[in-house]
């Protein structure tokens, strides 16, 4: 795997996280909305952590669109759980969430998984058919 597919999976990992977080953060503030109360939404847009939240929510979407353009569902999906532990982190430290031990754990098991996932393949190796001659003549523009 190349620099670059590197940088993608951690776009994923990191855009999710800082990105949901800022969100949190600005709904917090903006407090309590429905979703039968249109003009509300919009206007928990304009709080600019959420608006900061939703861009970076859409780097994340990109970032995935990405990888999931060259690697399976099953190896990128995975490899971005490491994003969870960053979600801990910010919640812990930056948001001021009490996080259990038994997330701790439950965390460092999804965490622990990666390596198994990340061992294999990026994508699986479909088997070619075989071509036949009437094929090629089906293919072809007069």
């Amino acid at each position: 795997m190349n620099l670059r597919k590197y940088l993608v999976l951690a776009g994923v990992s990191v855009f999710a996280p800082v990105g949901d977080s800022l969100l949190s953060y600005g709904m917090k503030q903006v407090g309590n909305i429905s979703v039968r109360d249109i003009p509300d939404l919009l206007l928990a847009i304009t709080n600019p952590w959420v608006g900061i939240g939703i861009v970076m929510l859409l780097g994340f979407f990109a970032s995935y669109m990405t990888a999931l353009s060259w690697a399976d569902l099953t190896y990128v999906l995975p490899a971005s759980s490491l994003g969870y532990v960053l979600l801990a982190l910010i919640a812990r430290f930056a948001l001021h969430e009490r996080i259990s031990l038994t997330r701790w754990l439950g965390i460092a098991l999804v965490s622990s998984g990666v390596g198994f996932v990340t061992s294999g393949p990026e994508v699986t190796k479909r088997p070619q058919r075989p071509r036949m001659a009437d094929d090629s003549a089906a293919t072809e523009h007069p």
